[in-house]
């Protein structure tokens, strides 16, 4: 894949600016997005889905860190919904939704990693 032969500065730099898409997406006031009509909980895996792949994508090498990254942001996602005021809530029930879709990305990694050498 040739986004992992990229500097590893620019794959950071490009990693960071998913992440920082994705926490605006959580954390602006929740009148101020578009609706998807799909459920707060398919929205969350999905999410978390297209950071793990972007993460994977971008440094392959390190697939559990990866998934460990988008696990602690979406517990610090539900803490800063919890705690600053926008008209947004914390729920355990979005970080399981979260940790679906990093699940879900991993074990697409990894299906991929198994059968694309073949």
């Amino acid at each position: 894949m040739f986004l992992d032969r990229l500097p590893r500065p620019l794959r950071l730099a490009l990693y960071g600016v998913a992440t920082l898409i994705l926490l605006a997406m959580c954390l602006v006031p929740q009148q101020d997005l578009p609706s998807a009509q799909m459920g707060d909980k398919i929205e969350h895996t999905i999410a978390w889905f297209i950071l793990t792949g972007t993460g994977l994508l971008l440094s392959h090498q390190r697939p559990l860190a990866i998934g460990a990254y988008a696990i602690g942001l979406g517990v610090l996602v539900e803490v800063l919904q919890s705690t600053m005021g926008f008209g947004r809530h914390g729920d355990w029930r979005d970080l399981v939704a979260d940790s679906l879709g990093v699940a879900a990305g991993l074990a697409v990694y990894a299906l991929v990693r198994r059968f694309g050498r073949r």
